[in-house]
């Protein structure tokens, strides 16, 4: 082999060797990236897991508290002797967040009356204008407002308060038509006499519409789902994280 031949075959092989090298360092750098980026996503899975565990729903654990209508158009969920914490729910069977909040803390807040850790009041208004949708929201909104008031009080109260939101139509649908609502009330086991009548005559109309007018203002309400601790309004973020509202509901009562 000349000399020309040799110093061609030493190159390549510095070359072949150089290029394996690079290889190998590359893989290196790409293990590297790749356990940096499993370490951080262990972290971030790990967080988001917390999330999730901490804004899981309840289940409702126990018989609940007594209900029972007030004479100002609420209803108060509660042990006998529990007057504070209070918490104030202010919801319309026709939001769409409200039925998502029900979905998410409604267990918890049954659960905390039941404890005998907070006194709940739930406000049942109508938020929607005459205008809304033509009158359609509106209009859903006050036959399921007034519908509630027709019982007094007890478990089949919310039970009947609970259907409602699984029941809630789209906002451009007419729903929460009277004979349906008789149905859900038999079936929520509501006996209170002339349920049925209240319901389809719509009796309770006219107050639902008053004590909504006045609720909106004097709670000075932007909107629906609206909780307040001991009148103080909590943020969406609480509201929407069962994990949270008990641990503020369990804050307050300290």
């Amino acid at each position: 082999m000349g000399k020309a031949a040799r110093d061609q075959s030493v190159r390549d092989r510095i070359r072949a060797q150089r290029e394996e090298q690079r290889q190998k360092d590359r893989l290196r750098r790409i293990a590297t990236i790749i356990a940096v980026s499993i370490i951080a996503l262990g972290a971030v899975g790990a967080g988001w897991w917390y999330a999730a565990v901490a804004s899981r729903p309840e289940e409702v654990t126990q018989a609940l508290a007594p209900i029972t209508a007030s004479p100002d158009g609420s209803f108060v969920m509660s042990v006998a002797g529990v007057e504070k914490p209070v918490l104030d729910v202010y919801e319309d069977f026709q939001c769409p967040a409200c039925k998502a909040m029900e979905e998410t803390s409604g267990a918890t807040i049954k659960n905390l009356a039941a404890e005998g850790k907070v006194k709940v009041v739930y406000h049942p208004i109508t938020i929607f204008s005459p205008e809304a949708n033509g009158g359609i929201t509106r209009g859903n909104s006050l036959r399921a407002g007034a519908a509630v008031r027709c019982i007094p009080g007890g478990a089949a109260w919310s039970r009947f308060h609970d259907r409602l939101f699984k029941e809630q139509p789209p906002e451009t649908v007419e729903g929460f038509k009277t004979e349906d609502m008789v149905s859900w009330g038999e079936e929520a086991g509501v006996t209170a006499p002339g349920f049925a009548t209240c319901v389809t005559g719509q009796q309770k109309a006219a107050e639902q519409a008053d004590y909504s007018t006045k609720t909106l203002q004097s709670a000075q309400l932007s909107g629906t789902p609206t909780l307040k601790i001991n009148g103080t309004e909590i943020s969406g973020e609480v509201a929407f994280n069962p994990g949270s509202l008990r641990k503020a509901v369990l804050d307050a009562a300290k």
